[in-house]
């Protein structure tokens, strides 16, 4: 039988098509597998490259293939639309990928597999997120209903109970109206304890893990931005630089270029939305700080808001946040608060604030 050099697989909750290919890149392999086929399937098969997209559940069968002595690679999904020749179907699909991934430029943005451990740890950001998520959520719909019957309260999530107490308290609303608002008022009782929960164990796995600890010591980084930055990139040396780092983020400019004229727009907002969210509220925070007098800014960040308006000077101030945090990531080293203070009011580089 040829040998298998490579596979793509395309995967789903119950089917699983394969394409694979020798080294003169004919195909050998066409097959659909149901699931619980997948893994005999691949432990008869002889030791190969295996390709998924970075996907739901992709993590979970790469370690599971690992296991089985194979070599696993994801590529994200956009770099595989481009390889799809024509029409819509999983056979298509895999032979994408299979294509994708031994292309050099896709090749260097694989995704790393994740391991267990790593996983649990996104589910509990990702749960945080969800419950914060709700909790606007539920304020929303309780504000909304309130003001249909001329009932309203100030800004801020402090003031919803209030309200609910004053929502009790009428006896002119009518008693179904009562009875909706108190299965919200329920509901937003058992939503605080939860969250409170699940951010007291996210900071106890950040006083756990030394690099989070680390990060920690940037100005613009709180504990919840240096549990995230581990988390979401579990593996920082993917990146050649502090500049890609950041462009994963999404927090370099679009670039419109052409006929050797440079046009640059806002951010890209492309790679992790809440990791960029924080790392801008973070940078946000500090400014304030900075502009009421109660933080000093470096050289490079007192020039910025002199001439660029605080909200742009944020993201700016975000863009080389990511940059310090992936040099801290990589290096090892910890942020040196002093050599960052000395630093001409110009530099740009992510190793300045490095001890």
């Amino acid at each position: 039988m040829t040998r298998i050099t490579r596979v793509g697989v395309d995967t789903s909750k119950s089917v699983f098509q394969l394409h694979g290919v020798d080294a003169a890149e004919q195909v050998v392999l066409r097959r659909k597998l149901r699931r619980r086929d997948v893994l005999p399937f691949f432990a008869k098969l002889e030791r190969t490259t295996i390709g998924m997209e970075a996907c739901g559940g992709a993590h979970y069968w790469a370690r599971e293939l690992q296991k089985l002595g194979h070599a696993v690679v994801l590529v994200p999904p956009q770099y595989v639309k481009a390889y799809v020749v024509r029409g819509k179907n999983d056979a298509a699909d895999a032979e994408a990928i299979c294509e994708a991934m031994s292309r050099p430029r896709v090749q260097r943005r694989f995704v790393p597999v994740k391991t267990a451990e790593q996983a649990s740890a996104q589910m509990l950001v990702g749960t945080r997120e969800a419950l914060i998520r709700r909790r606007t959520q539920l304020a929303n719909t309780i504000r909304g209903y309130a003001a249909e019957f001329g009932l309203i309260a100030a800004k801020g999530l402090a003031r919803i109970e209030a309200l609910l107490a004053r929502i009790a308290a009428d006896d002119s609303l009518p008693a179904l109206a009562k009875e909706m608002f108190a299965a919200l008022g329920q509901e937003w009782a058992e939503l605080g304890p939860r969250l409170a929960m699940i951010e007291a164990r996210l900071m106890a796995w950040h006083r756990g893990n030394e690099l989070s600890r680390r990060l920690a010591e940037v100005p613009s980084i709180g504990p919840i931005g240096a549990c995230l930055l581990p988390i979401k990139i579990p593996n920082p040396r993917a990146f050649r630089s502090g500049r890609m780092c950041a462009a994963w983020i999404g927090l370099t400019a679009k670039d419109h270029s052409t006929a050797g004229k440079q046009r640059l727009g806002g951010i890209t907002r492309a790679g992790d939305e809440t990791l960029r969210s924080v790392l801008v509220v973070g940078a946000t925070a500090h400014i304030q700080q900075v502009r009421r007098g109660r933080a000093k800014p470096s050289p490079w960040l007192a020039a910025l808001l002199q001439r660029k308006p605080p909200k742009l000077a944020a993201v700016a101030l975000a863009n080389k946040t990511a940059r310090i945090a992936w040099k801290l990531m990589v290096s090892g080293e910890r942020y040196n608060q002093t050599h960052a203070a000395t630093v001409p009011a110009d530099g740009i580089d992510s190793t300045m604030a490095v001890a």
